[in-house]
């Protein structure tokens, strides 16, 4: 069988194949920017049916974490899946070859109490410009409402009730949007957020400068708000504000309760979380029950 010039072409476009797929833009843009990693080897190597197996070994390097190896893998499965689907290369290809094994404990660490009211005083004594009106919204919704970036930006003014309090998020993975209650600190952030952007209908952040009318990116998200963190010396993910909010409420609620404010679709990750609080709270009472022993 000839092979699709995706495959055989070092620098062939592969966006196309991934834009026939039932996943969100941000998914197939995820997807199109990784899967250069898996054309580049097989025009190295050749494509046959152990290709994909083949990919898996070469990642098996030191400068790659487990998740990232997964995801290039991933993207690689996908490809191939679809290409199988559509006849392009033969049937079988990607079985038999499975992800690597990751441990379920949760691998990105969070914002601690500190850094969150350290960054939270810098956001304070900023001047009043649009971009610091946006970054302190932006915060108040990570670090307070525990969204995700996606859920962020997929936000419409219209979205957000203020006068109830109330916000309609389109959690990840979902069609439709449930609704949320928003902290006092939140609505206030919002309400100057909204007042200096003269914001009425449409999508809730946007680009800033010649792009006002694009909806942000979660891309922007990092760039805005890491390089606040950045500057405080907080080395941390902006992820780390879910991590953040969720051990928060974990210390004085029940995890089944967490979860309707995280919206978890499984408990799985949550029970991970609150195993991660429990051991850190108890390590303490361990370290002072040894301290007898103690031989310095």
């Amino acid at each position: 069988m000839k092979l699709p010039s995706v495959i055989r072409k070092p620098r062939a476009n592969a966006g196309w194949i991934f834009d026939g797929l039932d996943v969100s833009e941000t998914t197939r843009k995820d997807y199109s920017a990784r899967v250069g990693l898996f054309l580049s080897y097989v025009h190295s190597h050749g494509f046959n049916r152990e290709s994909l197996l083949s990919f898996k070994r070469h990642l098996e390097r030191t400068d790659y974490s487990v998740s990232t190896k997964n995801k290039y893998l991933a993207t690689a499965r996908v490809l191939l899946k679809e290409l199988e689907r559509r006849g392009m290369i033969p049937l079988g290809v990607v079985q038999g070859v499975k992800f690597f094994r990751q441990r379920k404990r949760h691998r990105r660490q969070g914002l601690t109490d500190n850094e969150i009211l350290l960054l939270g005083v810098k956001l304070k004594y900023l001047p009043n410009t649009p971009r610091n009106s946006r970054l302190r919204a932006l915060f108040s919704l990570l670090a307070f409402q525990g969204l995700r970036q996606i859920e962020i930006v997929r936000l419409d003014v219209e979205d957000v009730k203020l006068h109830r309090k109330v916000a309609y998020v389109q959690g990840k993975g979902e069609d439709d949007k449930e609704a949320i209650y928003l902290a006092p600190t939140t609505v206030k952030a919002l309400k100057e957020y909204l007042k200096i952007h003269k914001l009425t209908d449409g999508a809730l952040f946007r680009s800033l400068g010649n792009r006002k009318t694009e909806r942000m990116s979660t891309m922007t998200i990092k760039r805005e708000v890491g390089g606040l963190c950045k500057e405080l010396g907080i080395e941390k993910t902006v992820h780390g504000f879910r991590h953040f909010y969720i051990t928060e409420l974990l210390k004085t609620m029940d995890v089944r309760d967490v979860r309707k404010f995280s919206r978890h679709r499984s408990m799985e990750m949550l029970i991970v979380y609150d195993d991660e609080t429990s051991v850190k709270e108890k390590s303490e009472r361990v370290f002072q029950t040894m301290e007898r022993f103690a031989i310095s």
